[in-house]
């Protein structure tokens, strides 16, 4: 910034100079036709005819110097912008910068390590597709609809509700995972659901988002069901739904 500053403060010194020396050339041109007609009238002197002419020359030679510097200057102008150019290219090159809003899970390489082409530094969680994941029988897999309305609860935040949506469902069913409790019998074959959260939910608490977290998901199978009282209504982080002793457990 401070180089580019100090261009374009030379660059208005340069053409104000040949502003001037054309003003000179000008005056100059003038004084040589006047001094040459009265040497043809034989009322001036041949000398101060060279003189004019000798100070035109000059002029005009000091201002093709002050136009070539201005050309120079020009040109290193675009050479220094070039350079940036390519020290920015360097930096960016070097930057690491995420596509997607998310967080560091895992730090592979530390400062100063040279990785090869294609090596990994940063295990990086997606927040921008946060989502929990349930199981259903075929029946009710089978009803379900994709953007179908769902709710979540968190084991962390009890009292609360979550709105979200269905957002995929399995094509093909599979034995529940051992982590994961459900009412039917294990042996049974269920299908895998995704229930995701709402973007504009988790950008708005972003910073309490978090990986891992266990709870209960609720989807509806038939559109025309009302939700419980303890559902109805979702929450965000900062509110809390009192779930009511006389409502169902699930809608």
């Amino acid at each position: 910034m401070r180089c580019q500053r100090k261009s374009d403060a030379f660059s208005k010194i340069s053409k104000a100079s040949i502003n001037r020396s054309k003003a000179q050339i000008e005056l100059a041109k003038i004084e040589v036709k006047r001094s040459t007609a009265l040497v043809a009238e034989r009322a001036g002197c041949q000398r101060e005819l060279d003189m004019r002419r000798t100070a035109l020359k000059t002029t005009s030679a000091g201002h093709e110097e002050e136009e070539a510097k201005l050309s120079t200057n020009e040109q290193e102008v675009k050479v220094a912008e070039a350079n940036v150019a390519t020290i920015q290219t360097r930096i960016d090159d070097a930057t690491l910068t995420s596509p997607v809003t998310g967080r560091v899970l895992y730090r592979l390489a530390e400062v100063g390590e040279v990785l090869a082409a294609g090596g990994k530094v940063l295990t990086l969680v997606n927040l921008n597709d946060v989502y929990m994941e349930i199981f259903l029988p075929s029946e009710q897999a089978a009803r379900l609809k994709i953007g179908a309305e769902a709710r979540l609860t968190l084991d962390a935040l009890p009292g609360r509700a979550f709105a979200g949506y269905v957002s995929f469902v399995s094509p093909e069913a599979q034995f529940t995972p051992k982590q994961v409790e459900t009412k039917s019998e294990r042996e049974k074959l269920m299908f895998r659901v995704k229930i995701r959260v709402p973007e504009e939910t988790v950008e708005s608490h972003i910073d309490v988002v978090k990986t891992g977290v266990r709870g209960v998901g609720y989807v509806k199978v038939d559109e025309s069901a009302a939700w419980p009282a303890s559902l109805r209504e979702p929450a965000s982080l900062g509110e809390v739904v009192e779930p009511r002793k006389s409502d169902p457990a699930r809608p």
